[in-house]
């Protein structure tokens, strides 16, 4: 009897280090680009399975693409041909590339507004049910169109900045516009094909609108800087899908916290990789928690009572 209860006993350690396997779970984190939400998505993923599973159980590989989704495909490729054991798709490029480049190894996105646009999902009731899951950074919209007219309530026009290559940025849009457009508010959309006309354009949505809005958008926030320069000195506010947006180029939002997006997305990486969890099983996570946030430099030089903002419940964004 003892014999055969240590045989049982090694067979389950050896089972549990095939598992693991030397260097432990490798996981590839394909970050379609470089700016403070997505960063901190990362970072709060990394913590999150790195405390779940052991640090020394878990090696990332970590790669950046820029901006480019061709870069995307080539990032995930690598990965699949080193099967690993789990992907990561940090924002809607790295999701699509993952989600088209496996079908057996498990992909979480995190920083995707709405999977069902993402995926070309019809009628999405938030599982995807194959080997993709996630989390998503979608605030409430109607809550975000509601800030425009909270603060600006005299708004007869809205000038709607995006990514045209970002189609969830296209589907806030539509839903932020309807909203809007309830409530007799003319919006006119402004897509940018890139970085390269981005200026132009928000010159552009700036001359025809009493307010900019611009969804939860990477190309956007990663180009914040430029636009600020192009509509600040026009007096035209903007108020912004995420706190990235607001800081850099935005007066207000309605934001959510990317480290914690992460830091849910690397606990189902966890469930996934232990076998306690199935991929297939898993709902889209939401963020839980909202905060309204302001820019206070950009309401300074806009002359925006910030008082006032505080008084409705805004914090001020930290620089």
């Amino acid at each position: 009897m003892k014999k055969i209860l240590a045989l049982i006993m090694a067979a389950a350690m050896g089972m549990s280090l095939a598992s693991c396997g030397k260097d432990g779970y490798t996981v590839g984190i394909c970050q379609q680009m470089p700016h403070v939400a997505l960063d901190s998505a990362t970072e709060g993923f990394q913590t999150a399975l790195t405390e779940a599973l052991g640090e020394e159980n878990v090696t990332f590989l970590v790669q950046n693409a820029q901006g480019d989704s061709t870069a995307c495909t080539t990032i995930v490729n690598d990965f699949v041909t080193k099967n690993v054991d789990l992907i990561l798709g940090n924002a809607t490029n790295a999701l699509q590339a993952a989600a088209n480049g496996t079908a057996t190894i498990p992909v979480l996105g995190t920083s995707v507004t709405e999977y069902g646009t993402a995926l070309g999902i019809e009628d999405f009731d938030g599982l995807v049910g194959t080997n993709v899951s996630g989390t998503s950074d979608l605030a409430p919209l109607d809550e975000q169109a509601a800030i425009i007219t909270d603060i600006f309530p005299d708004t007869k026009t809205v000038g709607l900045l995006y990514c045209s290559a970002e189609p969830n940025s296209a589907y806030q849009v539509k839903v932020v516009k309807e909203n809007l457009e309830a409530k007799g508010i003319t919006c006119t959309e402004f897509p940018f094909a890139d970085s390269n006309d981005i200026t132009a354009v928000s010159k552009a949505a700036a001359a025809a609108s009493d307010v900019i809005y611009i969804p939860t958008d990477n190309t956007a926030a990663a180009c914040a800087e430029a636009i600020n320069g192009a509509v600040l000195p026009t007096g035209t506010p903007i108020v912004g899908g995420d706190e990235g947006i607001c800081s850099g180029c935005g007066i207000a939002t309605l934001c959510i916290d990317y480290y914690d997006l992460g830091v849910t997305t690397g606990k189902m990486a966890a469930k996934i990789l232990t076998g306690e969890a199935d991929i297939a099983e898993m709902e889209i996570a939401y963020a839980e928690n909202f905060e309204k946030v302001y820019n206070p430099t950009n309401c300074e030089a806009l002359k925006i009572d910030t008082a006032a903002l505080e008084a409705a419940g805004y914090v001020a964004i930290e620089k």
